[in-house]
């Protein structure tokens, strides 16, 4: 072997051996700090077969405003019967819940009943963000937007919460529908930036596990995640950093593309079911108010959905629905500060107020008060 042969394989092992250094360095650094990925297993959930009582169950309690705690006896007592079989693994993994009681309709709301006479009834409608998921029932949108408007006018007003989780178009205008045995006067449609309809070629697009909303990256079997004592954790944190940033590109495509030209038809299909609601309200003499909610991302700088919202506005616009667009409500704060809780963006008690005292001029105009 030449000497300058032997001199490269020399500087060679040197370097490997510097780079394993290396390496073992970090390893050590993140098991000891526990920076390596260890966020926590998704949510989980209890619902009875018939809808009328759920549970949105967290692994912590962050903020304290999760008020059941399903290891004490009186919630188990009162909440074991909606999963018997999973109730023991929830309740140790994730202990902190919110409860969610719904009518007949599946709205979390009291029951259809004739408006009293001289009473204007709003309509807040949407899916889990309006409903409210993870947040206490009188810190919704809907009960802080009553409280509002009774203030400003006792008695004047009723305000009822039609939100149903899981929908969007064409799910959704069966919802509204629905809603509508509720005599409304104003509804006020808090869009999600995922409602509009979408083809069977646009939504096979959507092959990414993170949907800016509920961390599905961490599900659990049994509530809990295990990790092999052997596995590197340098290797966990840069897959968990590589797969973040290719799923945040995908995700936040998607979204723009579904309110462009690349949904063509889902958009055309999206304008027909609003106008369609706007129709049907006019004929009972009532009104519809479009509000988009922003998505809790990004909200400190560079928020990522501008265009989503400018298409709304435009859709809105060219239909002459009234729009309010609540992106400015939050746009400049702390992302984080609107989050449910770290594995669920969906919006907080403090988001759901901001919200409601947004709406509450635009609603107390449109019903003529």
């Amino acid at each position: 072997m030449s000497p300058r042969l032997r001199a490269v394989l020399a500087n060679l092992t040197l370097a490997v051996g510097a780079l394993l250094v290396v390496l073992v360095g970090l390893e050590g650094v993140l098991r000891l700090t526990g920076l390596a990925p260890g966020r926590e297993t998704a949510t989980r959930r209890m619902v009875d077969a018939r809808w009328t009582t759920l549970l949105d169950c967290y692994p912590s309690n962050p903020r304290g405003s999760f008020d059941i705690d399903l290891r004490r006896p009186e919630n188990d007592a009162r909440y074991r019967r909606l999963a018997p079989g999973r109730f023991d693994a929830i309740a140790r993994h994730h202990p902190w819940a919110v409860e969610t009681r719904y009518n007949a309709l599946r709205f979390r709301e009291v029951e259809v009943a004739a408006k009293p006479p001289g009473v204007r009834r709003v309509l807040v409608f949407g899916d889990s963000f309006t409903e409210g998921q993870g947040v206490r029932e009188p810190q919704t949108v809907a009960r802080v937007l009553g409280r509002l408007l009774e203030e400003t006018a006792p008695g004047r007003f009723e305000v009822r919460n039609a939100g149903r989780r899981g929908l969007d178009f064409p799910e959704l205008f069966e919802a509204f529908e629905a809603a509508l045995a509720y005599e409304p006067d104003v509804v006020v449609y808090m869009l999600v930036l995922n409602d509009a309809v979408q083809p069977a070629e646009f939504r096979a697009r959507q092959s990414f596990v993170n949907d800016w909303i509920l961390d599905r990256t961490n599900l659990p079997e049994d509530g809990v995640v295990t990790r092999s004592l052997f596995r590197p954790r340098l290797l966990d944190f840069l897959w968990d950093r590589v797969g973040t940033l290719r799923i945040g590109r995908e995700t936040t495509r998607w979204y723009l593309d579904m309110w462009s030209d690349a949904n063509r038809e889902g958009l055309e299909r999206t304008r027909e079911y609003l106008r369609e609601m706007e129709r049907q309200l006019q004929q009972k003499r009532a009104c519809l108010l479009v509000a988009p909610w922003p998505l809790f991302v990004g909200l400190e700088r560079g928020y990522p959905f501008t265009p989503a919202h400018d298409a709304i506005r435009a859709l809105c616009t060219g239909a002459r629905i009234p729009h309010h667009d609540l992106l400015p409500v939050f746009q400049g704060k702390s992302t984080s500060d609107f989050w449910v809780h770290p594995i669920d963006h969906h919006p907080n008690e403090r988001a759901h107020r901001l919200a409601a005292e947004s709406l509450l001029p635009d609603v107390l105009k449109l019903a003529g008060n």
